[in-house]
């Protein structure tokens, strides 16, 4: 029995292990083929997701300039609403009364076009004021100002009538005159002056909105008072804004620097004379006797 599970091991070791250098040959060539193939495929499998990954890349590339303009626009849009909903919180307290900031900023966006008035009253003694562009060519401006400052010039002979822009003094001539409404028209020959916006709307200006008046005469080229519109109407917009002598005349502006009225000491539209209230003619009744308005 023993002799014979020997010959039976002896046959299997014969059937798994080649007896000739041409069979171990074999053996070694189909393992080499057979790690051949293994690593075709694993290559194979790299390559594949190699290919899926560098697609995937290039598809988030393509894509990534979209997403990032809008991540912009997003981040910029609720930028300006939070800046929006800041400015509506202020707009109470900007009512009461206006930074230095703003003052200075509406004086530096309006100086060019704001003069100061100096002439001589019937008695002789100075009279002061401002005027400020509303048309001007080539050749010429036209400048608003208070009739009242100018009265004594409506009568020939006159006092002359100069206008000053920093250290330089023009001289100005009287065109046109609305005595009631406190409006005078004066031209100076110095042309390509940028004329002050005016302001639209109906009303031209809410009540409780503030107002400010600049004059032409001051250290950085003009000066501002500021004030709150207590009643609008057709004759005019009744305000707090102090008017000085040198005022008189100036443009009385809304918070964006547009005109909405001339600044006047004198202006009596219900009949008496004004106390620490004081009525502006409105910027679009110069239309009707000293303007020429077209439309």
């Amino acid at each position: 029995m023993a002799d014979e599970g020997s010959r039976r091991a002896a046959d299997w070791s014969g059937r798994l292990l080649p007896r000739s250098v041409l069979g171990i040959a074999s053996l070694i060539l189909a393992t080499a083929l057979g790690a051949a193939f293994s690593g075709a495929v694993l290559y194979a499998y790299y390559e594949y997701k190699a290919d899926t990954t560098t697609q995937a890349a290039e598809e988030y590339a393509e894509t990534f300039a979209d997403r990032l303009d809008t991540a912009v626009e997003i981040i910029e849009s609720e930028a300006e609403e939070a800046k929006s909903a800041v400015r509506a919180e202020l707009e109470p307290l900007e009512q009461i009364a206006a930074s230095g900031e703003t003052l200075e900023r509406l004086r530096s966006e309006v100086a060019d076009s704001v003069f100061f008035v100096s002439t001589l009253a019937e008695d002789g003694s100075p009279s002061v004021g401002s005027a400020f562009v509303v048309f001007s060519d080539a050749e010429a401006s036209f400048l608003l100002t208070s009739y009242n400052t100018v009265r004594a010039a409506a009568v020939s002979p006159g006092p002359d009538i100069r206008v000053r822009d920093g250290d330089e003094e023009i001289a100005a001539r009287l065109v046109a005159r609305d005595e009631g409404r406190d409006l005078a028209l004066l031209q100076i020959a110095r042309g390509n002056i940028e004329r002050l916006p005016w302001a639209s709307g109906d009303p031209i200006i809410g009540i409780g909105e503030r107002v400010f008046s600049v004059s032409g005469l001051g250290a950085g080229g003009g000066a501002v008072s500021q004030g709150l519109v207590g009643d609008v109407s057709s004759v005019g917009v009744q305000h707090d804004a102090p008017v000085g002598p040198q005022f008189q005349g100036a443009p009385l502006l809304n918070s964006n620097g547009e005109v909405v009225g001339v600044s006047s000491r004198s202006y009596a539209p219900l009949g008496f004379a004004p106390d620490a209230v004081w009525f502006a003619p409105l910027i679009t009744s110069a239309c009707d006797q000293v303007l020429d308005c077209p439309g």
